[in-house]
């Protein structure tokens, strides 16, 4: 993969995204990049014993409570759990940083 970029008169050329190593060229300089190991392979393993129930645990987890959800839409339908899309617009707009 090559992805070329102009930015104040200077080309620069990326190349070699999925190879373990990479060479970035900026106008006439190259410079060759070795990609870092794979996270996973540098990563120690658990070795608390306090720590391997819970994460055990934590990856028996479903990602969402698709129970409670089904349960909050219902209620929304229903008109019992109020909502207030203003409100829901400055937290949105807050957590965004105004920005657009």
């Amino acid at each position: 993969m090559t992805v070329q970029s102009k930015s104040r008169g200077t080309r620069m050329k990326i190349s070699g995204a999925s190879a373990p190593v990479s060479t970035v060229s900026i106008g006439a300089q190259t410079v060759t990049v070795q990609a870092p190991a794979a996270a996973a392979s540098t990563a120690p393993a658990l070795q608390s014993e306090v720590l391997q129930p819970a994460a055990r645990a934590l990856a028996a987890m479903p990602d969402f409570d698709a129970g409670r959800v089904a349960e909050l839409r219902e209620l929304l339908a229903k008109g019992e759990l109020p909502f207030d899309a203003g409100r829901l617009a400055g937290l949105i707009e807050r957590f965004h940083g105004g920005r657009g």
